[in-house]
C-alpha cells in the first residue's frame, strides 16, 4: 500500500459514515480526498504511523510547490503568491474564532490552506490552546502555535472582524488594527526577525480590501516607530490577488 493509499485508508476507517468512498485512482484526486478528509476531522489523537506517513506527504508537496526565501532586506515588502511556501520567522493566519481551522473541504480560505499544508497536529495544537482558555477567540487578539510541516518557523493566527454588508463601523475598523498590532507585539515577544501578514478580513470576512491594506500599513509602520527596539525586522504583506498588490504597491510607494 503506498503513502496516499495508507493516509486515506487511516481516516476513512475512523469514521462509519466514510465507509462506501472509494480511493480514488489519480494522484491529484487522492491528494483531494486526503486534504478534505483532514478538514473534515475533528481534534484528537492520531496514529504515530499516521503522522510520519503524512509528514513525509507533506514535505514532499511542499518540495513540489517550492520553498520561498525572500531577501533579507528590513522593512515593509509585497509578495505575491501561496504564504505556505514562504520560509520566514511566521506567517499569519486570518482564523475563526473556534481557531482550529476551516472545516469545509478543498475551502480556498487561507485558514484552510494553512491547516491543510501544516498537518493535523496544527488543530491539535489549536485545540489544546482553546480547552485552556475555555472560550472562543475575541477578535483582534492573536496567537501563536508552531508550524509543522510549513517551512517557517511559526503560525500566528488572529481572528479578523467580519463585515456582512462590507461596510465596517469604527469599532470594527479598529479591531482590524488590533490584530495587526497584536500580531506585531506576538512577533516581538517571541523574537521573531521577520513577519508573513496575509490581507486579514477580506475576502471571506468581506472587509473592504483598500482600507484592510490602508489600516495594516498604517498599524504595522506605527508599531515599528514606537518600537525602535523590537526584534521585527522584515514585514511581508503576502498578497494573492492582483487588486492587492496593486493597492500596496500604491500605500507602500507613499511611505
Amino acid at each position: 500500500m503506498n503513502r496516499l493509499d495508507y493516509l486515506i485508508e487511516y481516516l476513512l476507517k475512523e469514521d462509519p459514515k466514510y465507509s462506501e468512498i472509494q480511493i480514488p485512482e489519480s494522484i491529484g484526486e487522492k491528494r483531494n480526498l486526503f486534504r478534505a478528509l483532514c478538514n473534515v476531522r475533528e481534534p484528537k489523537p492520531i496514529g504515530e504511523e499516521f503522522l510520519r506517513l503524512q509528514d513525509e506527504e507533506l514535505q514532499a508537496q511542499l518540495q513540489e510547490k517550492g520553498i520561498v526565501q525572500l531577501s533579507e532586506a528590513q522593512g515593509l515588502q509585497i509578495w505575491q503568491g501561496d504564504i505556505t511556501r514562504l520560509k520566514v520567522d511566521a506567517i499569519v493566519n486570518a482564523a475563526n474564532s473556534r481557531m482550529l481551522g476551516c472545516f469545509h473541504p478543498l475551502h480556498k480560505c487561507i485558514d484552510n490552506a494553512i491547516h491543510s499544508a501544516a498537518g493535523v497536529q496544527l488543530r491539535e495544537e489549536c485545540n489544546r490552546l482553546m480547552l485552556r482558555q475555555g472560550n472562543e477567540e475575541p477578535t483582534g487578539q492573536a496567537k501563536i502555535t508552531k508550524s509543522y510541516n510549513l517551512p517557517c518557523k511559526y503560525v500566528i493566527h488572529t481572528v479578523g472582524p467580519i463585515i456582512p454588508d462590507g461596510i465596517p463601523m469604527k469599532f470594527q475598523r479598529n479591531q482590524l488594527a488590533s490584530c495587526y498590532s497584536s500580531v506585531m507585539q506576538l512577533a516581538d515577544e517571541n523574537h521573531l526577525e521577520s513577519v508573513a501578514f496575509c490581507c486579514i478580513s477580506t475576502g471571506e470576512f468581506s472587509f473592504p480590501n483598500q482600507l484592510a491594506a490602508e489600516i495594516a500599513v498604517k498599524t504595522v509602520c506605527h508599531f515599528l516607530e514606537t518600537n525602535r527596539n523590537t526584534t521585527v525586522k522584515q514585514v511581508v504583506f503576502c498578497v494573492f490577488k492582483d487588486i492587492d498588490r496593486q493597492i500596496y504597491e500604491r500605500l507602500l510607494s507613499l511611505e
